[in-house]
């Protein structure tokens, strides 16, 4: 007989009990479970049968324990199994609901997880186009990003600024900002339309500072002391025609008047078929009045000057003006004018062809096209100046050479090169080579580079 059958209160007479044992499942109505299934210790199911078993008799010895570890007998307590039951009776009554296993929550921590990245990674990557997209324009409106005009009193130095006939607000905000005097090409114009400013700005060569703010270069562009009379910049590498066009710009002597000051090249001293090399670069200031004889005789002295610097001999002087004329066209920087005038002195000397595209590219009058390469016309056509053509030098100089062109001219590097290339047109790296070789690899560098900069002027 089991202990709750013994106990001196039953069901029947207590109501409270009554209640308690009758949400009790009947043992009699369970289904057997067969005994290789026994019980797992500690769960419910052991606790109904401990309470179910018989008591032991006096005297009788209790099976060993499992917790004996050398065979011995461990004492065991009898206990009131009426308290068992109804423990787990109460135990059942009150149990929460299993914990959910820790890698599920991990998993499903995770998964959160990737979802917030996912979302996340995607606002940014849309944020990101934005601003690729737009980032100037919205830097613009909000007033972000660097200032686009130089601080009050930070100007330094001089700059001379050329005002050509015709000369609107966007074309000297240009002028500005190459000759270094404004911080951004658009901040004067800019400054012109916000504030309506109404002006004449008159032709000529004024004399600013670099680093000036957009107000401050007005203001000294309206000042009658900063402007030059009768001046005119000429920088290396223009041809005759191109010469006399801005001297015509920004001095007071007609065009055609300096167009015909320059058809006789004799009246000038000069024996040759042109006066091409011989309108020295450099900023002149004429005395007013001066005509364009004047003008173009001053031009021709200045040329004189340079070559007697560099100790040309009277009878060379043609022929160094043609080189350095060359230098000037084909080196990106001065400190490639003596290796590139060892090029061509080495290809004179050896018989081979110079093939210099600036003279293919003058004979066929693309000299300015605004292209480094030459065109297949350009590079095949047959005249005088065509050195992919002609053995020797051209016909006449292709442009007017400065100082340091004049000077490379009659000082050439000490080298082997026969070959160069310019690889990178905005800094002017130029790979010089002995070999076809090495030109060939130099090349190809080239047309890797304007493939990655297509707008650079390839």
């Amino acid at each position: 007989m089991s202990d709750r059958s013994a106990s001196a209160a039953t069901p029947e007479n207590d109501p409270v009990s009554h209640d308690l044992f009758g949400a009790l499942p009947d043992p009699q109505v369970q289904a057997p479970r067969p005994a290789e299934q026994p019980a797992v210790p500690g769960s419910r199911r052991a606790v109904r049968e401990a309470a179910a078993a018989p008591a032991p008799s006096a005297g009788s010895v209790p099976a060993p324990s499992a917790a004996s570890g050398d065979g011995e007998t461990a004492p065991t307590e009898h206990h009131d199994t009426s308290h068992a039951t109804l423990e787990a009776l109460f135990r059942h009554e009150t149990e929460q609901p299993p914990a959910t296993p820790k890698r599920k929550k991990r998993r499903g921590c995770l998964i959160a997880l990737l979802v917030v990245f996912v979302l996340i990674a995607g606002a940014a990557g849309g944020g990101l186009w934005v601003w690729n997209t737009y980032g100037d324009k919205i830097s613009e409106v909000m007033g972000w990003g660097p200032a686009k005009d130089f601080e009050a009193g930070q100007a330094t130095g001089n700059a001379l600024v050329t005002i050509k006939k015709g000369d609107g607000g966007q074309q000297i905000s240009q002028a500005l900002y190459d000759a270094g005097v404004t911080k951004t090409s658009g901040v004067f114009y800019d400054m012109l339309v916000k504030d309506n400013v109404v002006t004449t700005f008159y032709p000529g060569v004024y004399k600013l500072q670099l680093k000036m703010t957009a107000a401050a270069a007005l203001k000294a562009l309206d000042d009658p002391k900063n402007k030059m009379q009768n001046s005119a910049v000429l920088p290396e590498g223009l041809s005759v025609t191109e010469t006399i066009s801005r001297i015509a710009q920004s001095v007071d002597v007609p065009l055609a008047d300096l167009q015909a000051a320059v058809k006789n090249p004799a009246d000038y001293g000069v024996n040759a078929p042109s006066l091409e090399g011989w309108l020295f670069p450099a900023l002149y200031e004429f005395q007013p009045g001066a005509t364009a004889k004047d003008v173009v005789s001053t031009l021709v002295q200045r040329a004189r000057d340079s070559l007697s610097a560099a100790g040309v001999p009277a009878a060379d002087e043609q022929r160094v003006l043609t080189i350095a004329s060359i230098i000037q066209r084909e080196a990106r920087a001065e400190a490639d004018f003596y290796k590139v005038s060892r090029v061509i002195q080495n290809r004179l000397d050896q018989g081979m062809k110079l093939q210099m595209d600036s003279t293919a590219q003058y004979g066929y009058g693309e000299l300015h096209s605004g292209s480094a390469s030459t065109s297949d016309a350009a590079q095949t056509d047959d005249n005088p100046w065509n050195t992919y053509v002609i053995d020797g030098l051209p016909k006449t100089p292709i442009s007017n050479p400065g100082d340091k062109a004049i000077d490379a001219a009659m000082h050439p590097a000490a080298g082997p090169w026969l070959y160069f290339v310019t690889v990178n047109l905005d800094s002017g790296e130029t790979v010089f080579s002995t070999t076809y070789a090495e030109h060939e690899a130099a090349v190809k560098q080239w047309q890797d580079w304007c493939k990655a900069n297509p707008d650079s002027g390839c």
